[in-house]
């Protein structure tokens, strides 16, 4: 056994290397970690943090002592890859994989590529949209490692890291795809608003109609005299509290851009709080300085619309509390344009079920750890991107698709991916088959089987990631972790409780 004491924990994995070139089993290995748990943290008490560090090293040898040799597993990998969505963030990670010669089965759900990006004209940095996508289309089609399924829907799933299986039905015909990765990048969709007579009047749009509208030269657009835009419709309330990104720098997009057609046009942006983040504050400055005029309401004090005649015209009067004046005040609009919400695409629920993936509470996709793992997954062998994520401007989908394809890359360029020996296992003869401990297993590592003796739990261990949840819900202590038995974890307490009666 070895013992590393005062070592930073990120040298670990070095150590084991190590033991493992000596021919030693890695699991042989005991951290005392007496710098970030004791010097660092006690630096001006000396003489309790070399008792501390003692303790720590007598509790680490009373487990390695008790430490045993476990054997990790190896699996072929599949070099092929599956992406699910074929918007901007899919086709990128698709191409960026297909570029490496891997093969890719690129999976949409619509009849076309391109995903929301279709509707999408411009950015704010002027970039032509319908220009890359269009590129990125073709690139996909012509490439012969790429296969794209249309029309697409996920059926079944199943298998683990390097050796998935996933059942597609693409215009009636089922299909087995086997993978060793999957790229989640389903994108989102546009709230379609019930409220300031959306819908019901055809002056009423939403950002994306908008934009739409100025791309093809719409004259009664360009002509119009007055113009106002409603920010935050359909987020940032009880049903949806989050704060959708993007709408603040689309509003200011169409602004600028109304403003260049018309430069006389009245257009009022209501907002609540305008987040034109980064660069794009200049944008704001911009759209200010060209007479684009702003005012801020309260979330329990929303503007209101109603369809009125002015002087024979037809217009469409909101009204909004300025809070310079301190009063309510009325705008006669001819075109009114809402911030419609960025809201999660409707198969994430079923997507999630099928792999076993995390969702967030506001039904976007959750990554594994914001900033360690921010396009991983929990489970190994899965990776997200795009607005699948989180609503995000299109080059922080892009740089994130090709973060996506990076990561499984590294499992696409090895023959063989190595699976660790500190799983679960189950004493069958203490299992009682209550399933306690597969309704807590997030990895879906664990299962009920019928056994001669009934219902037993059965674990995975190429699915199981060694958590040790199951440990803690399990009522008849069933299940133990390897390398971190009851035995080892008991006796560094025993050798913890003299030392603290001593002190006291």
């Amino acid at each position: 056994m070895l013992i590393a004491a005062c070592t930073p924990l990120n040298l670990e994995p070095t150590f084991r290397d190590t033991l493992r070139e000596a021919g030693i089993n890695q699991y042989f290995l005991e951290m005392a970690n007496i710098r970030e748990h004791n010097s660092w943290v006690h630096s001006k008490e000396p003489e309790e943090a070399t008792q501390k560090a003692k303790d720590l090293v007598r509790m680490s040898v009373a487990r390695a002592s008790l430490l045993e040799p476990l054997q990790e597993i190896e699996l072929p990998v599949t070099k092929t890859a599956l992406v699910l969505g074929g918007g901007i963030a899919g086709m990128t990670s698709a191409l960026s994989i297909a570029n490496q010669r891997h093969e890719v089965y690129l999976v949409e759900k619509d009849s076309e590529l391109g995903g929301i990006a279709r509707r999408m004209h411009y950015t704010l940095e002027g970039m032509d949209v319908q220009d890359y996508m269009n590129d990125l289309v073709r690139k996909v089609y012509r490439h012969p490692l790429i296969s794209v399924s249309h029309n697409a829907a996920i059926t079944d799933a199943s298998g683990y890291v390097g050796n998935f299986k996933t059942w597609v039905n693409s215009e009636g015909r089922v299909r087995e795809i086997d993978h060793g990765v999957a790229i989640i990048a389903t994108g989102a969709e546009e709230y379609k608003p019930t409220e300031y007579l959306y819908g019901e009047d055809d002056r009423v749009m939403t950002h994306l109609e908008l934009e739409g509208k100025i791309a093809e030269g719409n004259e009664e657009i360009a002509n119009a005299e007055t113009l106002v835009m409603i920010q935050c419709v359909g987020c940032r309330n009880e049903e949806r509290n989050y704060c959708s990104r993007l709408c603040c720098s689309q509003a200011i997009k169409n602004a600028i851009k109304l403003k260049e057609m018309n430069p006389e046009m009245e257009i009022y942006i209501l907002f609540r709080d305008m987040r034109t983040y980064g660069l794009h504050e200049d944008y704001y400055r911009e759209a200010a300085n060209r007479g684009v005029k702003f005012i801020r309401y309260e979330a329990d004090d929303q503007p209101e619309i109603e369809a009125v005649e002015e002087e024979g015209q037809p217009v469409l009067r909101v009204t909004v509390t300025d809070p310079i004046l301190g009063e309510r005040v009325a705008i006669d609009a001819n075109y009114v344009s809402l911030a419609a919400a960025v809201i999660p695409s409707s198969d994430n629920n079923e997507i999630s079920q099928f792999f076993k993936l995390t969702l967030g509470p506001d039904g976007f996709f959750k990554e594994a750890h914001v900033k360690l793992r921010p396009v991983d997954f929990a489970a190994e062998g899965l990776f997200l991107c795009g607005m699948s994520h989180y609503p995000k401007h299109m080059q922080e989908t892009i740089r994130q698709a090709y973060g996506a394809a990076g990561r499984a890359l590294t499992l696409l360029s090895h023959d063989i991916v190595t699976v660790s020996g500190a799983v679960c296992q189950v004493d069958e003869k203490k299992c009682i088959g209550c399933g306690a401990c597969a309704s807590a297993c997030t990895y879906g590592a664990i299962e009920l089987r019928e056994t001669k003796q009934g219902k037993k739990a059965l674990v995975n261990p190429v699915l199981c990631k060694g958590c040790g949840l199951c440990n803690t819900k399990c009522p008849t202590g069933a299940i133990s972790l390897k390398h971190f038995t009851n035995e080892e974890i008991s006796s560094q307490i025993d050798m913890a409780f003299p030392a603290l009666e001593a002190v006291s």
